[in-house]
């Protein structure tokens, strides 16, 4: 699966939120662009106007105080206008206005973020899914094996199906990937894709 890049427009008051919303999203093969993050001394948020132009979808995460604000409605409309798919994701409370009333959201709860996280991850994986095909797209974390300095890069396929990852989430289970060269087992959570653990070998 190609890079896809991902834009997410947010009020700065909610970018702690935000980061905690996509600390495990990006870790998959996805150039995450987070508004608040992108934004260089100097600079203001009208210079991201090219990371937007660039991006496969644009996340909004509406909150009471992203609803009222210029810069994300602002980035609502030029996504319209350049015909960005946008992913609503909407704290409880928070009506879909204008533009994307037409859009199916994503529901917020701060207090189950890992039941949103999952529904977050399912709906990347639909929109961002190449076009004809019938499945969703396999996703891979990847990362270097942190076990004595070994180095080796250790991949997790994601290759089951978002339905399937939940009934291992609520049975405990989590997915596995194995380091080849040292046997280090490493543990995510299948909701999140979240790190869990790592199992030394023997």
């Amino acid at each position: 699966m190609a890079e896809e890049q991902v834009f997410v427009s947010h009020a700065p008051s909610d970018l702690d939120l935000v980061q905690e919303l996509f600390s495990t999203v990006q870790n998959l093969h996805l150039d995450i662009h987070i508004a608040l993050e992108q934004i260089e001394p100097g600079r203001n948020r009208q210079d991201l106007e090219g990371r937007l132009t660039n991006s496969d979808l644009l996340v909004v995460v509406l909150t009471e105080a992203s609803a009222t604000n210029r810069w994300v409605n602002q980035e609502i409309g030029y996504a319209v206008a350049k015909g960005i798919p946008i992913l609503p994701l909407s704290a409880d409370g928070v009506e879909l206005g204008g533009y994307l009333q037409r859009h199916e959201e994503v529901s917020l709860d701060p207090d189950e973020m890992e039941v949103t996280v999952f529904n977050l991850l399912a709906r990347l994986r639909s929109e961002l899914a190449p076009l004809g095909t019938l499945s969703t797209p396999n996703w891979f974390v990847r990362f270097p094996c942190n076990f004595e300095n070994c180095g080796t890069t250790v991949t997790l396929d994601v290759e089951e199906i978002q339905k399937k990852l939940w009934q291992m989430f609520e049975h405990n289970q989590a997915l596995v990937a194995g380091c080849e060269e040292c046997d280090a087992q490493y543990f995510f959570n299948p909701a999140t894709l979240g790190y869990v653990r790592r199992e030394d070998p023997v």
